[in-house]
């Protein structure tokens, strides 16, 4: 059980903030939020918690990025009244970073994702998440389908994407293995780039932060464990989904979130004009997703909650 403490973005730099380039002013984020830290199977995972309330939606980040690439899109919902729990995968972000491939499978983040609920007694929540957090989310709906009240997949890497992703992943699996003392010194001077307070980019530079050992775990467990839920079990999953993608991207094919949406027994397909408008440009996207949980939790109400919508995470203390 780990201490929760209120803590804010950091600002931009001042030259920053004073060009006149509004799609980059609003990037920037510093609405409060809180964090907190627990610990599974020994390791220590780190989450911020943006908003209150009883409607929760938990995200998750792509592969080798961290929590900041979601974080304004969690401040954005949570000014529409949802409480949005990032969470650092092991491996990610400030979380441990284990340097074994096992505690890099995908079933094992959507483990890590289900304990996280019962780390703060939240009873079902939305789950959703990018890329790699989208084949978590995924994993959690099979894995504890009583717990996952709706799904947000954005960019989920299924059958189609697997020809791309071998040819991305497996270089950088070996380029980091065998270049190791290379990419030991960029990880050093890149852990003296300041904040910028962009969430993305941020959450990009923390990629170029890491140990080669620390990443060749993270790609190696893509490899050895499941990447997705079989056929049958996607057909199973009875839980409403928002399915995003994009026609442009090699890695995250519009092929696999039209077959994912055809798969899902209550899944609606909503197509990005590109791989980054929920992060430049992300008003309607951002609509998109309000929308669609608010339809999700309608009138629901959890059945096992401990905390008021204006509690946030007081029990911490």
């Amino acid at each position: 059980m780990g201490g929760v403490v209120r803590t804010q973005v950091p600002r931009a730099a001042g030259s920053l903030l004073s060009r006149p380039l509004a799609p980059v002013i609003s990037l920037v984020d510093r609405r409060p939020f809180e964090t907190g830290e627990f610990e599974v199977d020994g390791i220590r995972l780190h989450y911020e918690v943006h908003g209150s309330g009883p409607r929760v939606l938990v995200l998750t980040h792509g592969i080798l990025l961290d929590s900041r690439m979601n974080r304004r899109l969690a401040s954005d919902l949570a000014e529409r009244g949802f409480r949005v729990v990032l969470l650092d995968l092991p491996g990610h972000g400030l979380s441990d970073r284990p340097r074994h491939a096992s505690a890099h499978r995908m079933d094992s983040y959507a483990r890590h994702v289900i304990a996280l609920l019962d780390e703060l007694e939240i009873d079902q929540a939305a789950i959703g998440g990018v890329s790699l957090g989208a084949n978590v989310a995924l994993q959690a709906a099979v894995l504890a389908p009583e717990r996952v009240r709706a799904l947000v997949v954005e960019m989920p890497v299924l059958e189609w994407a697997v020809p791309g992703a071998a040819l991305v992943f497996l270089p950088l699996l070996l380029g980091v293995h065998y270049a190791a003392p290379v990419v030991r010194q960029v990880a050093r001077l890149a852990r003296h780039l300041p904040a910028t307070g962009i969430g993305a980019l941020d959450s990009f530079a923390s990629t170029l932060r890491l140990e080669p050992e620390e990443a060749a775990a993270v790609l190696h467990g893509m490899l050895v464990g499941p990447i997705t839920p079989t056929y049958e079990q996607r057909h199973a999953i009875a839980a409403p989904t928002l399915v995003i993608g994009h026609k442009i991207d090699f890695i995250h094919p519009f092929t696999d979130a039209d077959h994912l949406t055809r798969q899902l027994p209550n899944a609606r397909l909503v197509e990005a004009h590109s791989i980054l408008e929920l992060r430049t440009r992300p008003a309607r996207l951002t609509g998109e997703i309000s929308d669609f949980l608010t339809e999700a939790f309608g009138s629901w109400r959890p059945r096992r909650s401990t905390l008021s919508p204006n509690d946030g995470l007081a029990r911490h203390g």
